[in-house]
């Protein structure tokens, strides 16, 4: 057994080592030149904010949460009723279904596809 005192990020370690069998011949090795620290990719700007809904042009249906619009369940123009669903919001692997507030016609602010914020609106209903 051969012992060794090995230190590791800064912590001292006392380490046996078994020699097995014989050993041969060892041939020096080149020190290895550090590498250069990788550097860091810079930050991927921010997807741009759901353009806000034209005020005054009916009740606007907010996300409840950040996440990605999956579906818009309806057309532009379209007649919606109270607690439809009028659109699909994918969160955390989730599909998460948002309802009409109100009968009206509904006006999208969003766009199938786009990632929203919480509060973001998705729609006005007039």
């Amino acid at each position: 057994m051969r012992k060794f005192n090995v230190t590791v990020n800064g912590k001292a370690y006392a380490v046996e080592i078994e020699e097995v069998g014989e050993v041969g011949a060892v041939a020096p090795v080149a020190p290895v030149a550090a590498k250069p620290a990788p550097v860091a990719a810079p930050a991927p700007a921010a997807a741009p904010a759901a353009a806000p809904a034209p005020a005054g042009k009916g009740e606007p249906v907010k996300s409840q949460m950040p996440g990605l619009v999956k579906k818009l369940c309806f057309a532009n123009g379209a007649t919606v009723k109270t607690n439809e669903t009028i659109v699909i919001l994918e969160a955390m692997k989730m599909d998460t279904p948002i309802v009409a507030t109100k009968d009206g016609v509904i006006t999208y602010s969003v766009s199938e596809g786009a990632n929203v914020d919480t509060g973001a609106v998705l729609c006005t209903i007039a």
